[in-house]
């Protein structure tokens, strides 16, 4: 009851608790898998009881869960970033895929993202939750590229949609081919990346 009312009175604290679990538990998955990380374990990375765990998280699902938020508020900071640079909206996605480039080719990162699709696999819950967010940035880029300042923003529904899924499929790829060919650098990536993202941003007769 006392840690109850703590937590009500000092909202700051319990955020702070709340980070501390999450920052455990991502790298006890990172290291054992969903599976193989018992509450026992988050308890002992992030130096709290699994009672006092369990004050904040009802269960490891939970968790899981809270990770993949914490990755969309991350998410609606990057588009917002987009949506409020002023100028031309074709260099400001292209100059975003430094960032993009950055988070998929982390190993720490890749390791839990590989994690939380394979647990998707056979957890419907967090398979919601990873669809849900995949649906969220959808659709912020949708808005993005239906704006005024959008070079494609008459295409048809259908090509727009085409044209999304296969930017994501190219970044999200990025942390597989990390995995399979960790000498992969940024640079090299981007060398390419660019230019193949920029024909996606334009109409297609400017690029003949």
């Amino acid at each position: 009851m006392k840690e109850k009312s703590k937590r009500q009175t000092d909202p700051a604290l319990a955020q702070a608790r709340r980070d501390q679990v999450l920052c455990a538990a991502a790298d006890c998955f990172r290291r054992k898998g969903y599976h193989g990380a018992g509450m026992a374990e988050i308890s002992k990375t992030a130096g709290m009881s699994a009672g006092h765990i369990y004050n904040y998280f009802a269960s490891k699902e939970a968790i899981i869960e809270s990770i993949i938020e914490q990755d969309m508020e991350k998410m609606f900071s990057i588009f917002q970033e987009f949506e409020d640079q002023p100028g031309d909206l074709v260099t400001i996605l292209l100059d975003g895929l430094d960032h993009a480039v950055d988070h998929h080719t982390d190993v720490n990162q890749g390791a839990l993202d590989l994690e939380m699709f394979a647990e998707a696999a056979r957890n419907d819950k967090v398979a919601e939750q990873l669809r849900k967010s995949d649906c969220y940035a959808r659709e912020k880029m949708r808005n993005l590229l239906l704006s005024e300042r959008s070079l494609i923003k008459d295409l048809s529904a259908t090509e727009l949609e085409s044209r999304i899924e296969v930017m994501f499929a190219m970044i999200n790829g990025i942390t597989l081919r990390k995995t399979l060919n960790p000498h992969v650098d940024k640079a090299t990536l981007l060398l390419a990346l660019r230019p193949a993202m920029r024909v996606l941003l334009v109409p297609f007769s400017c690029n003949k």
